[in-house]
C-alpha cells in the first residue's frame, strides 16, 4: 500500500463502506449479530490473513491499517461466538467496529501521503 497509491484509495473506500454500514445499523436500530459457527470460521480465515499481511510489510503505515483491521475482526469473531449477548452491548459494539474501521480507512489514507518516504521505509 505504501508503494502504490492505488491500494491505499482502495483500502479507503472499503473501509469507509464498512463505517457507514456500521453506524447504518445503530440509526435502523438493527442490533442483530451471526452466531453461528461458518461465520466464526470465516473471522479467523480474515484474521490470519491479515496478520499475515501485517506482518509481511515494513512499512509501518501498512501495519497500523492491517493492525486495526485485525483488532476489528477479533471483535467481530468474539460477538459472533458469544450467542447470549445483549443488544445494547450489539449496539455498542456496533460504534466501536464503525470507528475502527474509520480509523482504518484514515490510516489507509495515510498511505497515500508521502510515497517516496515510503520507499525509504522498506529498506
Amino acid at each position: 500500500m505504501c508503494l502504490t497509491p492505488l491500494w491505499g484509495a482502495a483500502g479507503f473506500a472499503g473501509c469507509a463502506y464498512f463505517a457507514w454500514v456500521s453506524f447504518g445499523h445503530v440509526t435502523r436500530q438493527e442490533y442483530e449479530w451471526p452466531h453461528d459457527l461458518w461465520t466464526a470460521a470465516t473471522y479467523v480465515v480474515w484474521i490470519l490473513l491479515l496478520t499475515g499481511l501485517a506482518l509481511d510489510t515494513r512499512c509501518l503505515r501498512e501495519r497500523l491499517f492491517f493492525g486495526v483491521l485485525v483488532l476489528n475482526f477479533a471483535i467481530g469473531c468474539g460477538l459472533t461466538l458469544w450467542s447470549d449477548i445483549s443488544p445494547f452491548e450489539i449496539r455498542a459494539a456496533r460504534i466501536g467496529t464503525g470507528a475502527l474501521w474509520a480509523l482504518a480507512a484514515l490510516f489507509s489514507l495515510a498511505t497515500l501521503a508521502n510515497v517516496p518516504d515510503a520507499r525509504r521505509e522498506r529498506t
